[in-house]
């Protein structure tokens, strides 16, 4: 596991993870105004 920890800073998987999820939300709020859009 030590090895796995030195390859990869826990910096860089904080950064990852906060991507993702900021990535998750854009989609989810594009993907609802394309719904609300084509409701109206």
């Amino acid at each position: 596991m030590t090895d796995m920890e030195e390859k990869f800073p826990r910096a860089l998987w904080v950064r990852l993870i906060i991507y993702i999820a900021v990535g998750h939300v854009f989609a989810a709020f594009i993907y609802l105004l394309f719904e609300l859009g084509a409701k109206q």
